[in-house]
């Protein structure tokens, strides 16, 4: 099966189901760090998306597995606008950074609050395609003026 866009250098446009991939780890590792307690999870899950919103996709474990296991069995999945899941990926690592911060200083309740949150939207953007994130980042394009528009995408085969 051949791929329209290469999943490490278009980085304009993404696979839709790589995002789905990556909310499903989260959401479920999230859900695993609240029950647990273990809030270095959060910390990890955080650094985690630091390194794939910093150094690229290929560093982005999730992605990886999904681009080099299940893309390639599977096909590639409709294609999209990278541009909102990398946002919803900024938002994130804010909030799971935040929990983990939060775990540190004490306050265990705004950590496992926030925890949550991260766990309910990933999870929910992971088995309904709705990304929250992704619509913000769409709604904040509206409210600055300047409609999201996609970009281009390669055309199908």
């Amino acid at each position: 099966m051949q791929r329209r866009a290469h999943p490490y250098r278009d980085t304009h446009v993404i696979d839709s189901r790589a995002p789905r991939c990556n909310q499903a780890v989260v959401g479920s590792v999230s859900v695993l760090a609240v029950a647990t307690g273990w809030w270095w999870l959060l910390a990890l899950l955080a650094v985690q998306l630091a390194v794939g919103l910093t150094f690229g996709r290929r560093f982005c474990l999730p992605c990886a597995f999904y681009f080099e296991l299940i893309q390639p069995r599977f096909g590639e999945g409709p294609l999209e606008d990278s541009r909102p899941p990398r946002a919803a990926n900024i938002v994130g690592l804010a909030v799971l950074g935040a929990a983990a911060v939060a775990y540190v200083a004490g306050l265990s309740g705004v950590g496992i609050a926030l925890g949550v949150l991260v766990a309910v939207l990933a999870l929910l953007a992971a088995v309904t395609g709705f990304c929250t994130g992704c619509e913000a980042y769409k709604l904040a394009c509206l409210l600055r003026g300047r409609p999201f528009v996609a970009c281009p995408l390669p055309p199908r085969a």
